[in-house]
This record gives structure tokens, sequence and C-alpha cells, in this order.
């Protein structure tokens, strides 16, 4: 959510944005709206300030003057009633409106429609050359008994798994390494809730454009988050914070769940998109500072790298063009590691800075050290989501034999083995 004031200072670069990131909202209609809702605001607090006024001086008035005033009072009252009426039904079209409304992208984020108009900022690595014919994750695993696809479908239905044995070690493995690097780094280790009420997802802007590919469990009106983001940046929700304290660093583990309605083609293909994964997130908390965001951005990025560089991953960053953005997004880089079966880079990390958006929608404010409030900026970004990294791991490992070497990041957490698929 943005200042509404900010929002009719810049309604024209706000109209640009809502159109780069393909955002449905009438912002002329929002300006007019919010018009009558201050004409209405003023009109109420006008006549509760006269019916306050003709409380004090009926007392010293009678006859008819004093009929006529209580009259008048009376009638304040049934107008202010109708007044307020209006102003629920003008509040809630507000609302509506002023939570569809995006961010506006940064200034060097690269203008385009899709993920085919990112760019490129670096490579690291060298892609596998192999000498023999590569299998594919699913192929790997089925040789190893590391996953059961078959019975997944059964019993959970599409894009639904097993991992079994050593797949079940690769996964946990993965996640407390990242846990290890992040802790070492400053993060503070949190397992959160996986159902959580509406205000977080509202507040953390997936709610209500992204409401089609969340888990809903109607009876007790709670929802399955689709990443650890949901509840750390909620953690403090209505709270105000002192300056002292942020930034905030938080890494989150959890099961994450999305429905992912609309996709389709060869993202469906295995492990890579699937309806519930492994995940751990970094969210930061920071003070509203445009170059206090853009270095905590760069220190994300850097984190996830870092883990990347661990796994001995070959990868690539790429800048986030503004039609490949999310509704809150104000600046976003990818990280894609590359995967031999897609014969191309695959989405690994997402790491996006939103400003105050968050944090309106979420009433989270902090305070500075002149005693003045401000709302605080929010960033956050993959540390690493499995079963999808395992599609990296297994492929560019893989050895001829079919064995598939383990890093050596990951082999304490793998009982100090260097292979799957060796004695």
């Amino acid at each position: 959510m943005l200042d509404i004031q900010f929002i009719r200072d810049n309604a024209e670069r706000v109209k640009a944005a809502a159109a780069m990131k393909g955002i449905d909202v009438d912002v002329d209609r929002l300006i007019a709206v919010d018009d009558r809702r201050r004409a209405l605001i003023q009109a109420v607090e006008r006549l509760k300030h006269e019916r306050n006024e003709n409380s004090k001086r009926v007392r010293s008035l009678i006859g008819e003057a004093k009929a006529a005033l209580i009259a008048r009072t009376r009638t304040i009252g049934e107008e202010i009633k109708a007044l307020e009426a209006e102003l629920d039904h003008v509040l809630a079209e507000y609302r509506a409106l002023m939570l569809r409304v995006p961010s506006v992208p940064s200034s060097d984020t690269p203008v385009g429609t899709s993920d085919a108009d990112n760019v490129e900022i670096r490579r690291v690595g060298e892609v596998p050359s192999f000498a023999f014919p590569p299998k594919n994750h699913i192929e790997l695993m089925t040789m190893h008994g590391m996953v059961d696809v078959e019975r997944g479908v059964k019993v959970a239905g599409s894009r639904s798994y097993y991992l079994i044995g050593d797949g079940v070690r690769l996964h946990h493995a993965v996640m407390q390494l990242a846990l290890d690097v992040l802790e070492r780094r400053g993060f503070t280790l949190m397992a959160v809730p996986v159902l959580v009420n509406g205000f977080a997802l509202e507040g953390t802007g997936y709610f209500p454009l992204g409401e089609e590919q969340t888990y809903h469990c109607e009876r007790d009106d709670k929802y399955l988050i689709g990443t650890a983001e949901v509840s750390l940046a909620a953690y403090h929700y209505d709270e105000v914070l002192s300056e002292a304290e942020l930034p905030k660093r938080y890494a989150g583990v959890s099961e994450s769940f999305r429905r992912e309605v609309g996709s389709a083609g060869r993202d469906t293909f295995g492990l890579y998109r699937v309806h519930q994964f492994l995940k751990v997130e970094q969210v930061i908390i920071a003070p509203n500072d445009e170059d206090a965001s853009r270095r905590l951005h760069d220190e994300l990025l850097a984190n996830a790298e870092e883990i990347l560089r661990l796994l001995e991953l070959p990868y690539r960053v790429v800048q986030v063009c503004t039609g490949d953005m999310g509704q809150g997004q104000v600046r976003k880089h990818d990280l894609e590691a590359w995967m031999p079966s897609r014969g191309a880079y695959g989405e690994t990390h997402s790491c996006s800075t939103f400003h105050d958006f968050q944090a309106r929608r979420l009433k989270l404010r902090y305070r500075k050290a002149d005693g003045t409030l401000a709302y605080c900026h929010t960033l956050n970004n993959t540390a690493v989501a499995s079963p999808r990294i395992l599609i990296a791991l297994l492929e560019n490992h893989q050895q001829a034999d079919g064995a598939i070497r383990i890093p050596e990041a990951l082999r304490p957490y793998m009982g100090g083995r260097s292979y799957i698929g060796r004695a």
C-alpha cells in the first residue's frame, strides 16, 4: 500500500507503474473516492463539533431558543448518521482500490513485459559438459530410490511426490546448510506458522491479487503460506519498533504451499513446480532509507549467492523487469541455477525490496531518534527452496555411472559421504 498523498502527487507515475506491471486499478477513481472520503470526514467532524458546542450552550438557554437548539442538535445527529453510513461505503471502496495500487519500480529497473526481458547481470561458475548422456533429476532419483512421484500423485494429486531415503537427507541437508550460513551472518532463526490469518497475506501483498494461488482452509478461515516471508514480515504486525533495533534480520524455515494456478509446459515436469516444498527465507525489516535498502538488498543477494557457491552450482543473476515484478516490489533480482535437463538456467531465488509497501499494510512502524514515527522498509530473498534446488544439485553433479557427487559443504550434513550411489 502506498501513501495516498504520494499517489495524488504522482498519479501519472503510479498509472505507468500499474500499466507496466499489468495491474488493473483506476487511479483517477481512487483520487475521486479519496476526495469524497476527505469531504465526508470533514463534514462529520464539523457536525460533531457543532453538536458539542450546542451541548455546552443549551444549558444557558431557556424557552424557544433552548427548544430550537435541542431540535437542531437532534437533526445534527441524524445528519451525522447519514454521512457516516455513506462514509462506510466510501471507505470500503477506498480500501479496495488502495489494495490494488502497485509500488513504483526503481529508476534502474528494466522495462519489459515478461521474464524474457529480464537483464542478465553476471554469470558465475562453469556449465558442465558431460562426456556421457546426462540423466534428468527424476531418472537419477528413481535410480537411487530417492523419489516416488507415482504414489505421490495417487495419494495427493498432481505435482505431488514422496521423497525417500537420500532424497530426504539431501532435502534437509540444503536447509541446514542455509540456516547455518545465515546464522553466522547475524540472522535470527525462526520456525514459523504455516497456517495464518488473512491479514498476514494482505499485509505482505499476496492478497487480493494473488488470492487464487493460496490454499484456504475455509472452516477455520485460515490460509497456508506460500513462503515464510508472510509469517516473518507479519511478526511485528501493528507494532512500533525503535530505530536502534533496526535492521532486524530473520531466517524462517517452513513448509510452503502454492496452488500454481495457470502454470504449464516444462515447468510442470518433475520437481520444478510443485504444490508443497520446504524453504528457508530471508527477511529484513529496515529503516525507511533508500540507501540502506539498496545495501541490504545486495546483502540478501550475496547470502543466496554464497549458498549457491557452497553447493558448487553454476548460476546467473538477472535484474527483473517491470512486467515480471510483483505488485509491491520496487527492486527485484532473481538467481537462476543451471539445470541441464532444461538446457537453461532455472529460477531458484527471488530477491525483493518493497520500501514501505508491506509495512503500511502491516501497520509496522518505528520511532526515530528525534521521536517521530516512520514506516519501516521490508526486504526478502530466498535462501534455499527444495525440492527445486535438488534438480540443479543432482543434474550438475551426476557422474558417468549415475552416482551423484555431494558438494564438500554438504558432506557434514550427509554423514560425511562424498557420493550418493557409491559405497
